[in-house]
């Protein structure tokens, strides 16, 4: 297999509605459930690439470009865009759809950092 084909086999995407619970005052996304879902999503892709145990070591930069309204549907997508030789990065995006509408926007980008580790804790390279 690839890089490219491991790369492209570990992309995550989840879906989730945007329920009452999930959001603030303003009836948006609360920006700290965005930022856990995103985590989420890229343990997962980074997983999914290393096969190992993974950690979050950082969130390099995340970008709200658009509040994310109740009762909407978002999409996250987690792919693999740096592999180093202990540590990887996984670039998450969230999509907003509109329940019963075609109308789709990206509304957060950000990038996560992991290193992957052994049985004792210690960093490990990604690939043997």
């Amino acid at each position: 297999m690839t890089l490219e084909q491991k790369i492209q086999q570990s992309e995550t995407r989840i879906f989730k509605a945007v329920f009452p619970s999930d959001t603030n005052h303003y009836d948006t996304l609360f920006g700290g459930t965005a930022m856990q879902l995103m985590d989420e999503v890229a343990f997962i892709a980074a997983t999914r690439f290393t096969r190992k145990k993974v950690v979050t070591v950082s969130s390099d930069k995340i970008d709200f470009k658009m509040p994310i309204p109740g009762g909407t549907i978002i999409e996250l997508i987690g792919k693999v865009s740096y592999i180093g030789s202990t540590s990887l990065k996984v670039k998450v995006d969230i999509f907003i759809e509109e329940m019963y509408s075609e109308v789709r926007e990206k509304a957060i980008t950000g990038t996560f950092t992991f290193v992957a580790l052994d049985e004792n804790k210690k960093p490990v390279k990604i690939s043997d």
